[in-house]
Order: structure tokens, then C-alpha cells, then sequence
């Protein structure tokens, strides 16, 4: 197996004491346990021994602001000082920092009752649900709405409002594909890709919500990344890195 290893977008220094990392797509974002090494947080770790100093969320993962699916390339925040790193948790809580998908999608039926039928380039559409596991093992998720089941609502996790916002860029209807760049403040687990399908447009290699790409092998990467991230530090101050893949 090929070893990934994550690139340094923006080392940490004293005036911005946060790591930029990219993560390559089927690297774990953070470790399971205390021994599991292979992970982008640990890779960072590494580099910046000085993160492990920070008390994060969960004590294994230190600084790390956010985290990707295993599946998603793309940006990553990690902070290295606890100054830093409860400074932009609070922008986080309060949906200050912006973070930029692209994806390039099939374009299919819709689900969600309030998708448009004729998409149009350049037209930002938004959408917006609450979030509750599905399948074997919870590994999925399903988009939830005050329309739902009572069945579907009663299992939701918490009542949060997820919103993502989908802005068409280019499409080619005769070989129904389509670029989308998507916005978020506030994430839940694999909201972006569960609401590209939702909308009509599952991501290309997509195995678990596009139904086109369901018998393809998981080594096909999928066509989808994080390819920009904005925030304040400190305040008034902002920051923005870009770090965007393609595919051929």
C-alpha cells in the first residue's frame, strides 16, 4: 500500500500559531485511538510537536479544529497554541470560518422537495436539513426535515439546522455532469456529499450516496475536496488558503 502523507499549506508561527494542512484523499483526518498513528493528525504532529501541547475536544486530537471524511481530500486547521485554538473553536461555534467543496457531480433525479428542475451556471442554490445515521453500523447519514416521518425525526441525534450552499459553476446536460462549488459554516457528518445527492448532484466515485457509483471499487477517488478555507485571527484579520484538486 502506498503511504499518503499531508503537504504544509501554511507552516505555524508566533503572529498565526495554526498548521494549514492538506489532507490526500484515504488518509484518516484524526486517530481512533492513542496508538493509531496513520492519520493526518499525527503526520502534523510530527512536524509540529508543539500542538500536542493543546487540550482540544477530545484529548487524542489536541489542536485539530475540524476534521474530513477519509474519503475527502482537502484544508485542514490545526491550531498549536490553546489561545489560538479556543479563539477559533468560538469563531467556528458562531459560524465565522467558511469553508469552500468542489465537486464535480453527476447530475440525477433530486429527492429534496424544494430542488429546482433546470439548474442554471452561476445560480447559488441553498440547502438545508437536519441529520440522522442510517444503514448498518450508522455509516451513513440521511437529510432530515420538519416534512419527515415522525420515525425519521424521533431519530434524530440533535436538532441542528445544517445549511450548505451549492453554487453550480458549469454543467453539460448531454453527459449530465456538473461542477458545484459548496459553502459551509457548521458541518455534521458527510453533510456536503449527502446533500450534493439529495440536490440531484452526487459526486462522481461517490460509493455511498451516489447510486451510479455504488459497484465501483473504493480506490476510485472521489471527485470532491475542500479546497478553500476563510477565518479571522485574530480578529479583523482575515485569512484565506486555497488548495484545489482536479480530476482527469
Amino acid at each position: 500500500m502506498i503511504q499518503k502523507h499531508i503537504e504544509i499549506v501554511k507552516a505555524p508561527d508566533s503572529e498565526k500559531p495554526f498548521a494549514i494542512i492538506y489532507k490526500p484523499a484515504g488518509l484518516p483526518s484524526a486517530p481512533l485511538t492513542s496508538d493509531d498513528k496513520e492519520n493526518a493528525f499525527c503526520q502534523a504532529a510530527q512536524l509540529f510537536p508543539e500542538l500536542l501541547q493543546v487540550h482540544g475536544r477530545k484529548e487524542i486530537e489536541h489542536g485539530l479544529l475540524h476534521r474530513l471524511d477519509t474519503a475527502t481530500s482537502g484544508l485542514m486547521i490545526i491550531a498549536v497554541s490553546q489561545e489560538c485554538y479556543d479563539f477559533l473553536m468560538q469563531e467556528q461555534k458562531e459560524g465565522r470560518i467558511i469553508k469552500t467543496y468542489f465537486a464535480e457531480c453527476n447530475m440525477t433525479t433530486p429527492e429534496c422537495e424544494t430542488a429546482v428542475s433546470e439548474y442554471t451556471a452561476g445560480q447559488e442554490y441553498t440547502v438545508s436539513s437536519y441529520f440522522r445515521p442510517f444503514g448498518p453500523g450508522r455509516k451513513e447519514v440521511r437529510p432530515v426535515t420538519q416534512n419527515s416521518g415522525k420515525a425519521a425525526l424521533n431519530k434524530l441525534e440533535k436538532p441542528v439546522l445544517y445549511t450548505t450552499k451549492i453554487k453550480i459553476l458549469e454543467f453539460d446536460r448531454q453527459k449530465n455532469l456538473a461542477k458545484v462549488e459548496c459553502k459551509i459554516t457548521n458541518g455534521y457528518r458527510h453533510q456536503v456529499r449527502c446533500h450534493l445527492a439529495w440536490y440531484g448532484l452526487p459526486v462522481i466515485n461517490d460509493i455511498v450516496y451516489n447510486q451510479l457509483s455504488k459497484n465501483k471499487k473504493s480506490t476510485e477517488q472521489m471527485h470532491f475536496c475542500a479546497c478553500n478555507i476563510q477565518f479571522e485571527y485574530p480578529r479583523g484579520d482575515l485569512n484565506s488558503y486555497d488548495r484545489k484538486d482536479t480530476w482527469t
